[in-house]
Formats: C-alpha cells, sequence, structure tokens
C-alpha cells in the first residue's frame, strides 16, 4: 500500500511504492485541482484530476485515483 500524505498547499508531490516500483506524481496550479500521474519511475500516464479541499479529502481521493495502478 502506498501512503499518501500530501497537502492540499503542495504544488507537487510524488510517491513510490518499492514493493511494486509504482510511482506516482501529483501537480496542481492552484492548489484546488490536483493532476494525477502513476506507472513506473522511467514512465507515467495521466490517470485523472482530482479536486480536494482539505489534505484527508486529497489523500483519501489519491488512494482511490491511483488504486488500479500501485
Amino acid at each position: 500500500n502506498m501512503n499518501f500524505d500530501m497537502r492540499t498547499n503542495q504544488n507537487c508531490a510524488s510517491f513510490f511504492n518499492p514493493a511494486t516500483k509504482a510511482f506516482v506524481v501529483v501537480d496542481s496550479f492552484d492548489n484546488y485541482e490536483f493532476d494525477v500521474r502513476a506507472g513506473t519511475l522511467s514512465r507515467t500516464e495521466f490517470v485523472g484530476t482530482i479536486t480536494a479541499s482539505n489534505d484527508e479529502e486529497l489523500n483519501k481521493k489519491l488512494a482511490e485515483i491511483t488504486a488500479a495502478h500501485i
């Protein structure tokens, strides 16, 4: 399982699962919409955009949108 601990005031974050070699990258320009990419260190694919108004909501949605990819 990947431990998401991103804060909504961060513009970008990345997470790595050493067990599966899965890599997740999150980017945001407005700290409300977060673009999520998942894959490997060398190649990621866009999996979707989520919106969040607090850290708890953000990390919950990150876990949901990436579940099939990590």
